[in-house]
């Protein structure tokens, strides 16, 4: 199967978008049509105070509500929600690096992130089946502590090729995780026996990205370029992913954040594309102010 894009769902009804203000209005409205000694309410009298509590408090109320509902779903939870949920699919959260208790000061672990524990519980439902999908081979692989990212392709009849990319920095990942993802995917009760499974490390196109930026009169350009800086390192993050291309675009959108007149992108000069079994990593962000316009 192929996996579901959280961010394409429409919004579910249960989460209803919160209007402290309608609400009260719709308190006053009825007290008025209850008892008409109430129909000259002014905001001092106290009947109206206690109405702007109750009001508070019910916006608090379906606040909790929506919590609740967003908790037991798959695309929306976060945290303990999400482990209880991924325990479902008989998936548990990763440790990436363990606590170090003896160090000074103490280390705590470091845990998979949501959104990885959550890929990995959709793909679970591959993982499911022994007749070899490539959802399947992405989730055993996955699962294997120190991989960040697995891909599954067939370069031939009867071959299999996994590449993955370790949770260190530069994510080669060593031969003893390629031996323990290979363990892993070659047990009987995962691959088809007709199957030949090649585990191998993705070829890796390193990349920088430096890019001059024009704002508009008022902002601090400081926080301007912060907050651009931030955005394009969490888009070359995400997207450090096995078969998945850098674009100009994806680069633009992360550098025109609230402040910014005009970008001008030297670096990279054209998209990144990557096929199955390769991977772009960014080595390098530079992002220097260029002057004012309006």
């Amino acid at each position: 199967m192929s996996l579901v894009d959280f961010s394409q769902l429409p919004a579910p009804p249960v989460v209803e978008t919160l209007d402290y203000e309608a609400i009260l209005a719709s308190m006053i409205a009825d007290l008025r049509a209850r008892d008409p000694a109430f129909t000259a309410l002014v905001e001092s009298d106290p009947g109206y105070k206690i109405l702007e509590v109750c009001a508070y408090r019910e916006v608090l109320i379906r606040a909790r509500i929506n919590d609740a509902a967003k908790a037991v779903m798959l695309a929306y939870a976060t945290g303990a929600d999400l482990d209880n949920l991924a325990a479902n699919y008989g998936v548990a959260r990763k440790v990436v690096t363990p606590a170090n208790p003896e160090a000074l000061p103490p280390v705590d672990a470091v845990m998979e992130t949501d959104a990885d524990l959550r890929r990995r519980a959709l793909l679970s439902l591959d993982g499911l089946s022994t007749a070899g999908p490539a959802g399947g081979y992405k989730f055993h692989a996955l699962s294997v502590v120190g991989v960040r990212d697995a891909d599954a392709s067939s370069s031939a009849p009867g071959v299999v090729d996994v590449y993955i990319l370790s949770t260190d920095e530069d994510g080669e990942p060593s031969t003893d995780l390629l031996d323990a993802v290979q363990a892993a995917l070659t047990n009987e009760d995962v691959r088809p026996l007709t199957d030949n499974v090649v585990v191998a490390a993705p070829e890796i196109t390193e990349y920088t990205v430096e890019a001059t930026l024009i704002t508009f009169p008022g902002p601090d350009a400081t926080v301007v370029l912060a907050a651009a800086r931030a955005a394009v390192e969490k888009y070359t993050k995400e997207n450090f992913r096995i078969g998945r291309s850098i674009t100009l675009s994806g680069i633009y959108a992360a550098l025109h954040q609230s402040g910014v007149q005009r970008a001008d992108l030297a670096q990279p000069a054209a998209n990144i594309v990557c096929p199955a079994g390769h991977a772009a990593r960014c080595i390098g962000i530079t992002i220097t102010h260029g002057g004012i316009a309006s």
